[in-house]
């Protein structure tokens, strides 16, 4: 069959892909840039790759017209005024285009809704699942709550806040219920799903077999790493602090966290678990989907992370626009060195940030970071999603990748931190295995101006510190 994946570049799309082609369809993948999706060789035989932005009708145009089914995994996790209204917008243009087409199913994943008070972000999924629903084919919507994956913004919350503060100081909100499914039965129950006739034009609330409140969640990923925390709840927190303090006790992004926090004041517990019968799938316990997760970190094997989308970052447009490097008007940092070993220094230079750091200085790496945060930067937390992988689009602390190409020894970073100005940071191999650093920033105003000369003494510590452990 040919399967139409929406969201392919995303969290759960590139995670289902290979589920698809491994049952033996064609699938023709959506993303808004090309440059930011990168397939694994062994699938590329078997999937299309077309360019579409759900929101421009003209776009649209170009799904074809001999698809089968469709999944649409598009969502939106800001708390931007308008973002609503966009979701609605790209349900619409995509219900219209795919009534063009012979579609017998569309599979679409939302989140639970089953109280009657919601927040937006889950008023906007019900919205979404209501516009879908007036198609001309079958429909399904799998509703699930909290997602336990590598690199699932709620798993990556969980994490930050156990691992690294012993006593938690915790809004009300961590008394919620809900009723979190590990990730590997969220793409199970997808693949399943499709073209299942028993599932036409119903919804199912997925979930695993355990019901608990946040805080039974943080301690149990506690007991899983032999960790000893404790929790203490503050009752008069609100939400506001609370989105605040999500904001700067995790890598999560304060739209994010202020999305999340509305959403956690909502129970999220499935209302049945039919479709397990249906499909005849058995979801994993909460601890065991940690475990497994954990595993995957260990092994550096995350497939896709919440931080590599935009969403996570500043960048509110196509990378592209950031590629081509301005000169006039900018203030430049140059150096060249000639390295011991090519491949060797291109490996360090892929493993830039992250756990491994910058290679000088990386506590005036931290302050900058912190204070990123303060101004409502990204900060440093982020990392990055691989250790020693880069991709297009990918996130590297406060540095967004617009190009990396490692045979041609060419890497080009764009800041996301807050400036006043724009900055670029490229590693770039030439002849002779000489590696050219560059730092370019083209400033905005007086402040800008004078931004660049109070940092300028530090350049030469930390910019040359960085090459030449790279080249060493």
């Amino acid at each position: 069959m040919r399967i139409l994946l929406t969201g392919a570049n995303g969290y759960i799309g590139k995670r289902l892909l290979p589920n698809l082609v491994q049952e033996g369809h064609t699938v023709i993948c959506c993303v808004r840039d090309k440059n930011r999706f990168n397939p694994p060789e062994s699938l590329i035989q078997n999937i299309e790759i077309t360019e579409i932005d759900f929101l421009d009708k003209n776009s649209i145009t170009k799904i074809p017209q001999n698809i089968d089914g469709a999944y649409y995994l598009m969502h939106s996790m800001t708390s931007s005024s308008a973002y609503e209204k966009k979701e609605l917008i790209c349900a619409s243009n995509f219900k219209e285009a795919v009534n063009k087409t012979k579609i017998r199913h569309v599979v679409y994943l939302s989140g639970i809704i089953n109280e009657t008070s919601l927040s937006r972000h889950l008023l906007s999924r019900k919205a979404v699942e209501d516009e879908l629903a007036k198609g001309n084919y079958n429909f399904t919507t799998l509703r699930a709550g909290i997602i336990i994956g590598s690199g699932s913004a709620s798993f990556e919350i969980i994490r930050d806040l156990t691992e690294k503060i012993p006593l938690l100081l915790t809004p009300i909100w961590v008394r919620t219920k809900c009723q979190p499914i590990g990730v590997r039965d969220v793409k199970n129950i997808l693949t399943k799903t499709m073209f299942n006739v028993e599932t036409y034009n119903k919804n199912f609330d997925i979930g695993g077999p355990d019901i608990l409140t946040y805080k039974e969640m943080l301690l149990g990923y506690a007991k899983v790493r032999g960790l000893k925390r404790k929790l203490l709840i503050f009752p008069l927190i609100t939400p506001k602090i609370s989105s605040y303090w999500l904001y700067f006790l995790t890598s999560t992004s304060y739209k994010l966290a202020t999305a999340l926090v509305q959403s956690m004041n909502v129970e999220v517990v499935c209302r049945n678990c039919d479709i397990n019968k249906i499909l005849d799938i058995t979801p994993i316990g909460y601890e065991q989907a940690l475990k497994r997760t954990l595993l995957r970190i260990e092994e550096h094997q995350i497939v896709s992370s919440w931080k590599d989308s935009l969403v996570s970052g500043r960048i509110k447009v196509d990378l592209s626009e950031f590629m081509k490097v301005p000169t006039f008007g900018c203030n430049i940092y140059h150096l060249e060195r000639k390295a011991i070993n090519r491949e060797r220094s291109i490996d360090k230079i892929w493993s830039i940030g992250g756990n491994t750091g910058w290679y000088r200085a990386d506590w005036l790496w931290g302050i900058r970071g912190f204070l990123d945060k303060v101004f409502g930067g990204v900060g440093l937390r982020r990392g990055r999603t691989d250790d020693f992988e880069i991709h297009t689009g990918d996130a590297v602390d406060f540095w967004r990748v617009l190009y990396a190409n490692k045979e041609e020894g060419r890497l080009l970073l764009y800041a996301e931190m807050r400036l006043p100005g724009e900055a670029w940071l490229e590693f770039r191999f030439t002849k002779n295995n000489i590696l050219h650093q560059t730092a370019t920033y083209r400033p905005k105003g007086l402040l800008g101006r004078l931004y660049w000369i109070s940092v300028y003494p530090f350049h030469g510590y930390i910019f040359k510190g960085m090459i030449n452990k790279i080249t060493e």
